[in-house]
């Protein structure tokens, strides 16, 4: 049998049409949550600031972060862990915080031959000690250092958005350029004084090929 061109042309239209109403949305409208990458970093208290930059100091704002009232600040500083070797230029976030807290990746540990457990920020009690070192004095942590989990900020209006409660984990899927791949385990955080953004470290996001104002999909 023979067709001829108009055929043809309604053939390969009936087709494509059928093809695309089978099809998955794009990868582009599939990711609404924008992802921060978070670096290592510390937080102090005022007794800390004190210590290791001399009495009364205030830290310097450098630039405001995604969520409401952070920031990070001007001031770097160095850890050392039983391996005695030092990571330098670690960044300090305010504002001040009633407990010191060293917020490392999995491979940061490795150098530093610390055991942090995965944790809440905020979660310290009996994670890894830690040293700080600033340009006028030293804090030893007897505990203070963890990874952080893999969570998402959300507002009260994210959260009905969405459908979950302050403290629900689901599972997120990557989108986009970056290698598919699904994350378990990600904590809600739903609060009046958050904005929309997940946070995974340096680790999580190298392996999923994901940087800042990437993507993700939520999946309950």
């Amino acid at each position: 049998m023979e067709y001829d061109a108009k055929t043809i042309s309604e053939i390969v239209s009936k087709v494509v049409a059928s093809v695309n109403a089978g099809a998955s949305p794009s990868a582009a409208s599939d990711g609404d949550i924008p992802v921060g990458v978070s670096n290592r970093h510390i937080h102090l208290t005022r007794e800390h600031v004190d210590i290791l930059f001399g009495k009364g100091y205030e830290l310097t704002p450098l630039k405001d972060l995604s969520q409401p009232g952070q920031y990070a600040c001007k001031e770097q500083l160095t850890l050392i862990g039983p391996s005695l070797r030092a990571i330098e230029g670690v960044r300090v976030l305010g504002p001040i915080r009633k407990a010191s807290q060293v917020e490392i990746s999995r491979t940061d540990s490795f150098t530093l031959k610390v055991k942090p457990p995965v944790r809440e920020s905020g979660d310290i009690a009996g994670s890894a000690p830690i040293i700080i070192i600033g340009p006028k004095g030293t804090v030893s942590l007897s505990e203070g250092c963890i990874i952080a989990n893999r969570h998402i900020h959300m507002s009260l209006e994210d959260g009905a958005k969405y459908g979950v409660k302050d403290g629900e984990y689901v599972s997120v899927e990557t989108v986009g350029d970056g290698k598919r791949t699904r994350l378990y385990d990600v904590q809600i955080r739903v609060s009046d004084k958050f904005r929309l953004e997940m946070h995974l470290d340096t680790d999580d996001a190298n392996a999923c090929g994901i940087g800042n104002g990437s993507k993700v999909k939520l999946v309950k």
